[in-house]
This record gives structure tokens, sequence and C-alpha cells, in this order.
């Protein structure tokens, strides 16, 4: 990792540790609006994650709340959070502990077809001061790192471009929804799909891989 991208992980890092500081272990403390929307994103998962069994990787896991989600949901297979907040991490394993069926990393860069299924949920959203040119390295970079990252497929979100300029905040970063897809399929093949029919300001991107159908 350079040292740019460092500098740039550790203020997100440092950014995320205090909404968790200020907010606790809720929606608000990932920079979410509220439960709904957060299990709405969760939700968008599931269209990929459809074998309970499966293992799965969350890439930007917060304080752990998808492994929640998949739980109350029957999901069983193994689970890895990853999170650049130690912050996030420590909240994780005080709220789920840590097992044969679960572990928490503070990390980037999970192990290369570690799992089944990779994921990472708003991770991409907080650009502070970071150049635009920067963040698009870092997104698609980090996109690659999925990829690798899961056997079966995985998948990710980001504000999009089409949501009312006047909603847009100079310090997040929104993302092309077309050529975003145009530049996933153009890496990863025709099995993409693009989802920006739930009702929130972003989308989801999904990706499989190998031989999940």
């Amino acid at each position: 990792m350079s040292e740019q991208q460092t500098e740039m992980l550790s203020k997100v890092a440092a950014y995320y540790a205090g909404r968790l500081a200020e907010h606790g272990a809720t929606p608000q403390g990932v920079d979410w609006n509220g439960q709904v929307g957060q299990d709405l994103r969760h939700q968008q998962f599931l269209r990929m994650i459809e074998d309970p069994s499966a293992s799965v990787v969350d890439l930007g896991c917060g304080f752990g709340d998808f492994l929640r989600f998949l739980r109350d949901r029957g999901h069983s297979g193994d689970f890895i959070g990853y999170d650049v907040a130690s912050e996030m991490i420590e909240r994780a394993h005080q709220l789920y502990g840590e097992g044969a069926d679960r572990r928490w990393v503070v990390g980037t860069t999970p192990e290369p077809g570690s799992v089944d299924y990779a994921v990472a949920s708003g991770i991409f959203n907080v650009r502070g001061d970071v150049s635009l040119n920067t963040w698009d390295k870092y997104f698609q970079n980090t996109i690659m790192a999925l990829s690798r990252t899961a056997r079966r497929g995985f998948a990710f979100n980001v504000l999009s471009l089409s949501s009312d300029p006047e909603r847009r905040r100079s310090n997040l970063y929104y993302a092309d929804p077309v050529q975003t897809l145009s530049w996933c399929l153009s890496q990863f093949g025709r099995r993409v799909a693009l989802l920006q029919d739930y009702g929130l300001y972003e989308f989801t991107m999904i990706i499989r891989q190998g031989t999940d159908r």
C-alpha cells in the first residue's frame, strides 16, 4: 500500500471512529440515516448470497451489523469482517464475539480466494478532501481486490450520480452507474447486475464469478 493510500485510509478510519464514539453501535455510527435504510442495503446483497452455508467477507464491516442481518435470516456460513477502524472491530467483538464461524480483522486486504462471496457497503462514500482522481483509483483498486477475494461473486454499493444534485455533499463520492457498469463488464464479463431500484440515493453492483449461477 502506498504512503498516500495509508494516509487516506487513516483519515477514513478516524472519521468512522468519531461517528462510532458519537452515535454508538447504530446506523448513524457508521454514517447511515437509520435501520430501515441499512437493512435495505443489506437486502440487496442477498440477491447474490442465496446459499445459507456460503462463506462471506464483509470489507468495511463497521461494528458487524451485516452478520446480525445474515444470522437473523438463517445464514450459517463462515463470516469474516474487515475494517480499517480498530474501534469498529473492537465493538464488533463486543457485540458478536469470535468463534469458528466468525472473525474480525483490522485491515483492508482479505486473503485472495478465501471465501465464496465478498461485499463492501458504504466504504466508498466518504471521500473527505481526497482528490477525485485519487479516489477513483481507490474505488477501482478496491473492486479488483474484492474480485480476488471471492470465488463465487462479490458486490458493493456506492452513492449515485443519478441522485439530485442539490442533495450531494462535497466531501462524499458519487459514481456514475452507467460508467461503473461498463467498467465492471469490461473487467469481469457479462454476469454483472446493476441495482438502483430500491429507493436510496445509491446503487449496488453484483458480479458473479466462477461457476455460481
